[in-house]
């Protein structure tokens, strides 16, 4: 048979079945709803069809949307093969297989008797472990919070020691048959480059400390750097500072600071600036455009000491006489140190009358100093050269005296000066290939300090003046 007369006829069949199918429907509707076919729609019929389609309608939106609302999310999972490595297991460190390392702490005024004793351990291995090579001086001196570890087996001997020599050794001791067997571990260190920063409100030191500088680092500072500049007796409330500092790092751990590699000082409105740097092997600080802060003399020669007499004629307190004191003199218990007041060659060591025990120092283009009536002299001799702050004798009451004390005179060609008054002669600057070192030498570290000072304090002045016009408006 064709496939074209085969569609006909199937489509013949499904009309003639949609007829029957409506004639049957017809039939039995009118059987039950009698009214709705064989009477005439009324107004009151049309109504109620409308509201049955119009709430039919209705719950044929909403049911299908609610339910879908009350059916839960399907969810994507995705899964993706993963590598792991091997799994590792470490075994604990310890001097021998099967001993714990048992890590103790000193603390404040315990004794290394009294900790071996707590951890069972015999006085005479103790006093064995501090013949060994290089251990009795450390372990001597350890201070609370220092760590010592102990390896103890089942039996409570002792099997292994172990200690911090300094901060990049550490000693580790094994104990057996009567022998100790010492290895000496090297622990690496890096060093950092910090920049502390800190405002004063109470003392100096107290500022440093927060800021993290060491004790050290705050003596740097103040006896080193900035003496000849600024008296810190006068530092007040406001005053600022900032450091570049050398750190040393150890597994993560800061374990101390180092050098100061450069620092400025904001006192009285004015800032003083030193950078580290190293020339014909001496190391010193010096200003920005290569200039030594430190002084071709400092005024006095002594520590805390008090100025007893001037420089001019005075009535001698020994002859009872008019006579031109040709020095000052500064009032010092007995044993004092003396320091030279500047680089110079030791031109005399002895007695000269009314001097009594005196030292006589040359430090060039017609600069000489004089210090008398000594108790005792330093450990210097004549031709010798000296540093400046060398100690060259002690305050005693040799000679011409009335009590301890020294004579202090400076001359220039010979002809005596008041050393309180006196133009001192400026240091040498550095020139020509030593200036140009200095400068590729410390330009990252005056940018550092720069930086911190512009970050931390720049917008000060401003604070300052906006404050100012407020009160003002």
């Amino acid at each position: 048979m064709p496939l074209t007369e085969h569609r006909v006829r199937k489509q013949q069949f499904h009309g003639r079945l949609g007829i029957f199918h409506h004639r049957t429907l017809r039939h039995k509707l009118k059987k039950r709803f009698p009214a709705a076919f064989n009477t005439r729609w009324t107004r009151r019929h049309w109504v109620h069809a409308s509201l049955f389609a119009t709430l039919g309608a209705l719950i044929a939106t909403i049911i299908p949307g609610f339910s879908a609302q009350l059916e839960p999310q399907t969810r994507l999972h995705a899964t993706l093969p993963l590598s792991l490595p091997p799994l590792t297991v470490r075994a604990p460190t310890a001097a021998q297989p099967g001993h714990q390392w048992e890590v103790v702490q000193i603390q404040p005024g315990q004794t290394l008797g009294a900790l071996f004793a707590a951890m069972g351990v015999s006085s005479q291995v103790m006093h064995q472990i501090l013949e060994q090579p290089g251990n009795r001086e450390p372990l001597s001196r350890l201070r609370p919070g220092a760590e010592l570890a102990f390896a103890l087996g089942e039996d409570g001997q002792l099997h292994g020691f172990r200690f911090d020599r300094s901060p990049t050794e550490r000693v580790e001791l094994t104990l057996a048959g009567g022998k100790i067997h010492q290895k000496v571990l090297e622990r690496a260190t890096t060093t950092r480059i910090a920049v502390a920063s800190a405002e004063i409100e109470h003392s100096l030191y107290a500022a440093g400390r927060k800021a993290g500088l060491s004790p050290a680092s705050i003596a740097v500072m103040t006896d080193e750097i900035f003496k000849y500049d600024i008296d810190f007796k006068d530092v007040q409330r406001g005053d600022r500072f900032s450091a570049v500092i050398e750190e040393t790092w150890r597994e993560g751990e800061r374990i101390g600071g180092g050098r100061i590699l450069a620092a400025s000082f904001t006192t009285g409105g004015k800032t003083y600036t030193g950078v580290r740097f190293e020339h014909e092997g001496k190391v010193g600080y010096y200003t920005p455009d290569g200039r030594p802060l430190k002084k071709s003399f400092i005024r006095m020669p002594i520590p805390y000491a008090r100025l007893s007499s001037k420089f001019g004629a005075r009535h001698h307190p020994v002859l009872g006489k008019m006579r031109m004191h040709k020095g000052v003199d500064y009032a010092a218990s007995t044993g004092t140190p003396i320091m030279a007041a500047g680089d110079a060659r030791v031109q005399f060591v002895g007695q000269q009358r009314g001097y009594g025990n005196v030292v006589i120092l040359d430090h060039g283009k017609g600069h000489t100093t004089l210090y008398a009536h000594m108790s005792r002299f330093g450990k210097i001799r004549q031709g010798q050269h000296v540093s400046q702050g060398t100690v060259i004798g002690y305050v005693g009451s040799t000679g011409l005296a009335t009590g301890p004390h020294l004579h202090y005179e400076f001359r220039v060609n010979g002809q005596h000066r008041n050393p309180l008054s006196v133009t001192m002669p400026p240091p040498e600057p550095l020139k020509g290939a030593a200036l140009a070192a200095f400068r590729q030498q410390t330009a990252p570290t005056l940018a550092r300090i720069e930086s911190m000072e512009q970050l931390l304090y720049a917008s000060a002045p401003k604070a300052e003046a906006d404050k100012a016009a407020g009160k003002r408006g």
